[in-house]
């Protein structure tokens, strides 16, 4: 997994590779909020998602009410987006779905 930010095309490329999420404002993340049937399901997955993170050593900053978990990932050593970020994304996905 690159560590180095993703920029221009390629990080155009990597967005458009994603479903839902977007560009957080005044800061180099992308942000998408995930909705679950109960808590009990939203926190299932984001035990789930915990493994993977840390199986990949990149770990999300996340905020979780009840059925909803709002999640913002960058890679705060590379200064912003990287390809850890987008296949972390992937992975929530893929397990929200």
């Amino acid at each position: 997994m690159s560590n180095d930010k993703l920029e221009g095309d390629a990080r155009d490329a990597a967005m458009n590779t994603l479903d839902g999420w977007a560009e957080v404002y005044g800061r180099d993340a992308i942000t998408k909020t995930f909705t679950f049937r109960d808590f009990n399901a939203a926190f299932g997955w984001m035990t789930r998602v915990a493994l993977a993170a840390e199986r990949m050593d990149h770990h999300p900053e996340w905020f979780n009410v009840y059925r909803t978990v709002d999640v913002t990932l960058s890679t705060h050593d590379a200064g912003g987006l990287t390809q850890r970020d987008i296949d972390l994304a992937r992975i929530m996905d893929q397990f929200a779905a």
